[in-house]
């Protein structure tokens, strides 16, 4: 059973709008993996972004040549710069850094790649933002969620 636990868990992370705020809770509160699972997670996310920037560089537009998923890419592209472009175009790296770093629907290594992609960041200060917002995420999520499991300690 345990396998599941980290099939979920990998599932969790690589979905888009999810990612590691919703495998940091299942992780601790549902499979009970213990703290060590969190920085796998975190390295888990890392790398997605850093496959996702790479996918927008190389393969996007052999994929937009399919009109459904180009159909998808321009909505997902509208909310992005919504979104992310004021905070990313007034702050630069840091503000792409903030945006994958608060972990609230519709932020995350996801958008801030697209954001990334269509502002025309180099990788390197993809992958610094990437690493560093992450890092920030992971840790909010983790804080807030053992915050709650210590809450409900006082009924046992």
């Amino acid at each position: 059973m345990e396998v599941m636990h980290f099939v979920y868990i990998i599932g969790l992370t690589f979905f888009p709008g999810l990612e590691l705020r919703a495998s940091i809770p299942y992780a601790l509160l549902i499979a009970n993996l213990g703290l060590l699972i969190i920085p796998a997670i975190m390295i888990l996310n890392i790398i997605l972004g850093e496959i996702v920037f790479e996918l927008l560089n190389t393969v996007l537009e052999i994929v937009l040549r399919i009109k459904f998923l180009d159909r998808i890419y321009q909505k997902y592209v509208e909310k992005t710069q919504k979104k992310a472009e004021k905070y990313v175009k007034k702050y630069g790296a840091l503000g792409l850094t903030i945006f994958i770093g608060i972990p609230l629907p519709g932020s995350g290594v996801y958008t801030g790649a697209l954001a990334a992609f269509l502002l025309g960041f180099p990788r390197k200060k993809f992958s610094k933002a990437n690493i560093i917002g992450v890092l920030i995420a992971g840790t909010i999520v983790s804080v807030v969620v053992l915050s709650g499991i210590n809450i409900f300690d006082v009924f046992y």
